[in-house]
């Protein structure tokens, strides 16, 4: 694990950009990137479902009523990085209408177009959203902002900000501080940090609806825990 710390300010100052080929997104696109959609596909919803009841103790689905429960079922969402398109199919399971994935994998893009139906998943890096301002109610953005690099970040939350006319929902590894951590033997593709003070700090219009931190359960993982945050323009 290592205990690289890196200030908001460095982020602040970075400038927009567009379509990037980050050595992230090489890395994603890759072998590494199949293997992890491999890893986390699921046979069933209510398996993956129950992988967060292990994990939190609490289902993502509940999660997901804790926090979006009341929103008007015909909104559109958006979930930029869906992979297989597992948490879009709770959401669907909710009663919400009109859903659309972003994915840059290929490989995740096929695997999510078997897992799913009724769902809009496309090929795409969320540094380059191909949809105009505003044009989806919410955008979700779930265990990704972890793997773009810290000078990379504000062009990531940008086209995020962007796309939404309303709400951002995030779900993230959480540490007060940026830390990097070791991911599998291999460095420069996976961080801690407050995402959510991210794009306050950024985007001075959003307000905080709701913020809750999720503690790990398992004992391997003792100590970690997730933020998870639905902000509002």
């Amino acid at each position: 694990m290592f205990n690289t710390k890196i200030s908001f300010s460095k982020i602040i100052l970075s400038k927009s950009k567009q379509n990037m080929e980050t050595e992230q997104v090489k890395f994603w696109k890759g072998n590494f990137g199949k293997e992890y959609t491999d890893r986390n596909s699921f046979l069933s919803f209510e398996k993956w479902d129950q992988n967060y009841v292990n994990k939190y103790g609490i289902s993502r689905t509940k999660m997901f009523e804790d926090f979006i429960f009341d929103l008007d079922r015909s909104i559109k969402i958006l979930e930029v990085g869906c992979n297989t398109g597992m948490q879009l199919r709770c959401l669907q399971k909710m009663g919400f209408e009109n859903l659309y994935g972003l994915e840059l994998q290929s490989y995740a893009v096929q695997k999510a177009k078997e897992f799913t139906v009724g769902i809009n998943i496309i090929e795409g890096s969320g540094f380059d959203i191909p949809f105009k301002d505003g044009f989806f109610d919410m955008v979700m953005v779930n265990g990704v902002l972890i793997h773009i690099a810290p000078e990379d970040l504000l062009a990531f939350i940008s086209e995020v900000y962007r796309c939404t006319s309303n709400y951002i929902l995030g779900i993230e590894y959480f540490e007060e501080n940026y830390k990097e951590i070791n991911y599998r033997g291999h460095q420069g593709f996976l961080w801690k940090a407050n995402f959510e003070k991210l794009y306050l700090e950024n985007f001075k219009d959003l307000g905080i609806v709701k913020s809750i931190k999720y503690p790990y359960v398992t004992k391997v993982n003792e100590g970690n825990q997730d933020l998870m945050f639905l902000i509002k323009k």
